[in-house]
């Protein structure tokens, strides 16, 4: 079976695998939303690393385990696809992204898309980042206590086009952010038609914004190149030739989503962690005494282990995506079971990131366990999957590395950060790790 021959809906023929299909319809959907990790936990305690589950309105198999992640993403044989399963997401509003791309047309699209995370074009977006993070953090209210979600949100998404567009005086960047912001909430919408009224209509109407700037603009960038994201995608080139100028619009409306979301998340639970562990605030801080000056190169990163360490450790805890998803497409057996056609398979990065015979107390917040002396990651190549891996790893990893540490660097080095005794912060696993009901902190100028 081709991918384009799958069923758009996946197979619900699971029944000879071990697990539940939770309650009547809804499944397992209300405890995935309210806790997914107590309930994938409950699943693999309950059957094992194989099993099957309904939620969201759709039976899915469960895989747990590094030995699980390297089946499923070397893609040896080419039995899993990636497209089918993220379509359902987040097909239609960033269609054409690299991520819903498979095999083939998945390697020649992305040997494209490296052209623009080259040395160059990296030191390009360092000197930006600094910049524009350290004018942010510094716009921020001090010695009281505000909920920084929203800020960081909109400092990274505002962040995000500046880096990857690059330099434009006429480039309306509010705009382009109200209409990331709509496309950003109508993923979360179940009600996936452009209905007057509803989220959907608004994303989609966002999209072709940003599609009106980006269309704009190719011709100019390819005219006249910068160090910028979109300057190098225009002029990216693989062995089949060059990006049209749709694809181009597609991978990146697609991948300012994909950075800015994740990154986002990330830095949200690394302000968190620093709150709850102090201490990690003041041995950050001086260890920075190794940087000269006041904006971090990417040459600083490696005099930076501890910075790398929590880094680290802050996605091992929380990975901003909890899991990845794929569709067989075909027949394949793994742990003993047969997987039909067009299943639907989750692999659970966050349960994988918490196994205890790959980790050392696991739920412990213990960013030493990185350390050269321990290396507890290299215990298994497939055991720390942030940035997932094989064929589909994260492309703008790096990107999103260089992004949290200088924001790190940049807050750390001016101030001390605490959360509000009286707000408990409380976390949203899915689709992606954030705060629930905001993140409320005070920042006090060292």
């Amino acid at each position: 079976m081709q991918i384009h021959e799958l069923p758009r809906r996946p197979n619900r023929n699971l029944d000879h695998i071990p697990g539940d299909y939770g309650l009547p319809v809804i499944g397992h959907t209300y405890s995935l939303l309210r806790n997914s990790h107590k309930m994938g936990k409950h699943m693999l305690d309950t059957y094992g690393p194989v099993f099957r589950s309904s939620a969201l309105f759709q039976r899915t198999v469960g895989l747990v385990g590094p030995d699980a992640a390297r089946f499923v993403l070397l893609e040896g044989e080419k039995n899993f696809a990636a497209e089918p399963a993220w379509n359902l997401i987040i097909g239609g509003l960033f269609q054409g992204g690299l991520l819903l791309k498979d095999f083939g047309e998945h390697r020649s699209h992305r040997r494209a898309l490296q052209q623009a995370f080259k040395r160059p074009v990296l030191e390009a977006y360092c000197n930006s980042l600094n910049y524009y993070l350290d004018e942010g953090i510094n716009s921020w209210p001090v010695d009281t206590h505000f909920d920084l979600f929203p800020r960081l949100k909109g400092l990274l998404l505002e962040n995000a086009i500046q880096s990857f567009f690059g330099e434009d005086p006429d480039c309306d960047t509010q705009a382009l952010s109200r209409a990331f912001i709509d496309m950003l909430d109508a993923t979360l919408t179940l009600v996936r038609k452009p209905l007057p009224g509803t989220k959907w209509r608004r994303g989609m109407a966002g999209r072709e914004v940003i599609k009106s700037y980006l269309k704009s603009q190719i011709q100019l960038r390819k005219a006249n190149p910068g160090n910028d994201f979109l300057s190098s995608l225009c002029t990216a080139s693989d062995e089949e030739g060059r990006l049209t100028d749709d694809e181009i619009i597609d991978h990146m409306i697609f991948l300012i989503f994909a950075a800015h979301d994740t990154t986002t998340s990330t830095l949200s639970s690394a302000t968190r962690i620093l709150c709850q562990h102090s201490h990690w605030q003041t041995r950050l801080r001086q260890s920075f005494a190794a940087v000269q000056g006041e904006y971090l190169s990417m040459d600083d990163f490696a005099a930076l282990p501890e910075l790398d360490w929590f880094f680290r450790e802050v996605l091992r805890m929380h990975p901003p995506v909890p899991g990845i998803t794929r569709r067989t497409v075909r027949e394949v057996e793994y742990g003993g079971y047969t997987l039909p056609a067009n299943a639907s398979v989750f692999v659970s990065i966050r349960l994988m990131h918490y196994l205890p015979e790959h980790w050392t107390n696991p739920e412990t917040f213990d960013p030493e366990r990185f350390s050269p002396e321990r290396a507890e990651h290299k215990r298994n190549s497939f055991q720390w999957l942030p940035f997932g891996g094989g064929a589909h790893k994260c492309l703008g990893l790096h990107f999103a590395e260089m992004q949290t540490k200088i924001f790190l660097f940049q807050l750390l080095r001016k101030f001390s950060v605490a959360l509000d005794p009286k707000h408990a912060p409380q976390i949203r696993a899915v689709p992606l790790e954030m705060p629930k009901n905001g993140l409320h902190i005070a920042l006090k100028p060292l």
